[in-house]
């Protein structure tokens, strides 16, 4: 079996070549592909890393996919068994970015600077009706279909009941997943504690502290301080994994990548549940470090 490639890595802080290093994981921007698979590839890469002592993982996202979020906090939780992890909060780390956060387990903790938006716990299924638009146009869908749910969320018509109630059970299913999370990982809240915090609505960094959603205020450094601290280490490094595009990418070419408006349209129809801080995921995505 052949080895993955070593990701590049940039100087932080500390000192430069020193035996001992901790490493920094930037999530920044929406969770989802190709994203994704290149911050499980630094995940991955610091738990085999022998000379990483700890990893800070810098949360600056809205959210993203439901399955990439759980992916990322399945591989956190993996780290943090072998290593210890802790989180430091940017601008934003709400939704699926608060999930990602579970990862680190009881031990970890997670630090907010004083700006710092987080929180909006929860599941939305993003759904536009156009039917009145349609109707103005003159337009009349007519699927060809194989059963009644086949069209769920066609939005050239007005929901059923029904169909409200089978949505509402797979959005349930991936709430209580996060409700689970939160309680099984944040010792000081029980599961009621969470429900009630579970409102999607943000808060602020004084609300998460006092609600038991982060443990203390700080920055970075603060972080790789106690890490340091806590690991009884005076000479170390600091770095961040650089995301590099991947094999493909390189081959064909940035321009042939970009998709064309019909394959962004279907890529739009395609129903997620998502972990994610907005009425409207899609949005631009902000490229991760």
């Amino acid at each position: 079996m052949t080895s993955s490639p070593a990701i590049p890595e940039s100087f932080h802080s500390g000192t430069p070549g020193a035996a001992d290093r901790i490493a920094i994981i930037n999530v920044t921007g929406t969770i989802s592909p190709p994203f994704t698979e290149r911050w499980i590839r630094q995940i991955d890469q610091a738990a085999r890393d022998e000379s990483v002592r700890g990893v800070l993982l810098a949360v600056d996202s809205p959210g993203g996919l439901v399955a990439d979020s759980h992916q990322i906090y399945r591989r956190i939780q993996k780290l943090a068994e072998v290593k210890p992890v802790h989180v430091a909060m940017k601008r934003l780390a709400a939704s699926g970015g608060y999930y990602i956060s579970m990862g680190i387990g009881p031990s970890g903790r997670i630090y907010v600077e004083p700006t710092t938006w987080t929180g909006s716990i929860g599941v939305i299924l993003p759904r536009y009706n156009a039917t009145e638009l349609a109707t103005s146009l003159g337009v009349s869908i007519e699927p060809l279909q194989t059963g009644p749910y086949k069209d769920t969320l066609n939005p050239f018509r007005d929901m059923r009941d029904d169909e409200r109630v089978l949505w509402d059970t797979i959005l349930q299913d991936a709430f209580q997943r996060f409700v689970t999370v939160i309680t099984e990982n944040r010792s000081q809240l029980e599961e009621e504690g969470v429900r009630q915090l579970a409102t999607g609505q943000i808060y602020t960094a004084t609300q998460a502290v006092e609600n038991h959603l982060a443990d203390k205020f700080g920055y970075s450094e603060d972080a790789i301080h106690d890490m340091a601290t806590d690991l009884q280490m005076t000479d170390y490094e600091v770095f961040e994994y650089r995301s590099t595009p991947g094999l493909i990418d390189s081959l064909l070419g940035n321009h042939q990548q970009t998709p064309t408006w019909q394959e962004q349209i279907m890529e739009a129809s395609i129903p997620r549940a998502m972990y994610y801080c907005s009425w409207n995921p899609w949005v631009p995505t902000v490229s991760p470090r």
